[in-house]
């Protein structure tokens, strides 16, 4: 009687597809956030150094190095924003992150790829234009319902439908006016500019939101070093964002022409923010800077825990207000995904696997010397 020697079968298991998963996004956040600094808020700051620029040449090669770099970065995340999107669904197909109201997440997130395709290849006009943004408010809804049929606190549902509010704002300010100039209606659309004012507002709200949801922070700790970080942090930062409120006004009484150079100071970083990220500044400066601060620490204590939330909050935020280029509209919705399938990033899906490979069995060798 012979025994026969047998390979291993190999299955290739969901472990495969989430760790490539974890990298893509990794790579995206990087890519998102030096695209970010590079193309739509350095190219922009050239504008305000033209001058500069002519005189040192050091400044002029800077300025110029920074905006291809951010223009291949561009490039490059929105491929891996593309890729991401892509994984998400076919997570959900594959029963893979489940939530209620996938079906409809499914079929808006496909049908939004497939139009991101076509247009790359064929430009829209103003009906593909307006049809492409009324797609991404039905997709962005149903996200912000999933999220508050899975997340029963206040401030969570809250979050949610500020920032799904305020991202509809913009998108009913480009929906409108391009429908009015598609029928060549001179007027402005209703409240067009107000809606999107509140719109900007609204963003600033869900900043400060994120920080309530996701930071962790809290008055209630009984541990010591965390009650003292905690008043530091509170002392720190309420003397910075009330410096910042009340600085013009300071500076006013004790030397106009100061307060003037400030202002246009302000001024020219608020432009550069509004091009490159669709802010107008309208509030008081402190309230963004307040938001920044609220958005930063929940992004980065979440990433360093490794939680898909983390990555969500930063795709949504580096996507800024206004939606103008469609790998920032696609940032908004894979942002969106994450936080809705909240969890640990490293933690593989335990259930059957996706892409099931066997390896064919060996022939059979009979061991000499054995009957």
């Amino acid at each position: 009687m012979s025994e026969s020697a047998t390979a291993p079968r190999v299955r290739v298991g969901p472990e495969t597809g989430s760790l490539l998963l974890e990298y893509i996004l990794k790579a995206l956040l990087v890519s998102g956030l030096c695209e970010l600094v590079l193309y739509r808020l350095v190219s922009r700051l050239g504008m305000h150094l033209s001058k500069v620029a002519q005189e040192y040449v050091a400044v002029e090669y800077f300025l110029r190095g920074a905006s291809a770099i951010g223009f291949a970065l561009m490039n490059f995340s929105a491929i891996l924003v593309f890729l991401v999107l892509f994984a998400l669904l076919f997570y959900k197909v594959n029963g893979l992150l489940a939530r209620p109201g996938d079906h409809a997440v499914v079929a808006l997130g496909s049908l939004l790829l497939a139009l991101t395709v076509v247009f790359l290849l064929f430009p829209p006009g103003m009906p593909g234009s307006i049809a492409y943004n009324v797609l991404t408010v039905a997709l962005i809804w149903t996200l912000v319902v999933q999220y508050c049929r899975a997340n029963p606190a206040p401030a969570a549902r809250a979050l949610a439908l500020c920032y799904g509010a305020g991202v509809s704002s913009w998108l009913y300010y480009q929906i409108s006016t391009t429908t009015y100039g598609w029928l060549g209606v001179a007027t402005s659309p209703p409240l067009v500019h107000e809606i999107s004012r509140l719109g900007e507002a609204l963003m600033v709200v869900a900043t400060a939101l994120v920080f309530a949801v996701y930071s962790g922070f809290t008055f209630r700790s009984k541990n010591k070093q965390q009650q003292r970080r905690t008043i530091q942090f509170v002392a720190t930062w309420t003397g910075l964002f009330l410096g910042l409120l009340l600085m013009d006004g300071v500076i006013e009484i004790f030397d106009p022409a100061t307060a003037k150079h400030v202002r246009q100071a302000s001024q020219g970083i608020g432009w550069i923010f509004q091009m490159g990220m669709g802010y107008t500044f309208y509030l008081p400066f402190a309230l963004y800077m307040a938001g920044l601060l609220f958005w930063s620490y929940a992004v980065i204590k979440q990433v360093s825990m490794g939680r898909r939330a983390g990555y969500g909050l930063a795709l949504m935020f580096i996507a800024g207000y206004a939606l103008q280029l469609s790998h920032l509209t696609l940032f908004v919705v894979v942002g969106l995904l994450l936080i809705v399938n909240d969890g640990r990033l490293d933690v593989r899906e335990s259930v059957s696997p996706l892409f099931p490979v066997e390896l064919p069995d060996p022939p059979t060798a009979a061991a000499s010397g054995i009957s």
